[in-house]
Order: C-alpha cells, then sequence, then structure tokens
C-alpha cells in the first residue's frame, strides 16, 4: 500500500513540476522532509535493523526527488 503510495506522489510530483515548475519545489520538499523524518525514526532502530527500517525511505526520497527533476527537465527540453 505504501509502495502505491510514494508512486502516487512521484507521478504527481512529475506532472506539477512539468505544468508549474517553479511551484513544484515546495511539494517535492516537503514530501522529502516527511520521509527524512521517517528514515531518521527507522535509522535509531539497534544495529542492522536500523539500515533495514530507514533504507525504504532513503530510495522514496530519492525517487520524489528524481521524478520532480524529470519533470522539470522535461518541460525545458521541450520544442518552443
Amino acid at each position: 500500500m505504501i509502495v502505491v503510495g510514494i508512486v502516487a506522489v512521484c507521478v504527481v510530483l512529475a506532472v506539477l513540476a512539468f505544468f508549474v515548475p517553479k511551484l513544484s519545489r515546495h511539494p517535492e520538499r516537503g514530501t522529502q522532509r516527511t520521509l527524512g523524518l521517517g528514515s531518521r525514526a527507522g535509522s535509531k532502530a539497534p544495529g542492522p535493523l536500523g539500515r533495514l527500517f530507514s533504507k525504504p525511505f532513503r530510495s522514496s526520497s530519492k525517487a520524489v526527488g528524481r521524478s520532480g527533476s524529470a519533470g522539470r527537465r522535461a518541460r525545458w527540453n521541450m520544442p518552443s
């Protein structure tokens, strides 16, 4: 269920970044901040469990950043 939510957020951010690139930064940073909180909370588990619990949040944060930047890059590469 969480994977579907992250995919939906990435799609929404990519579309938002394509149509209104400057306004897409705030939702992207908010989403990354929220995922960062989850990553930091998960990393407080002892030993290898900390890395295991924080990894999904780190990879989701990277995916959100990539989808936003891909939308903005596609917008600027459009022929005029």
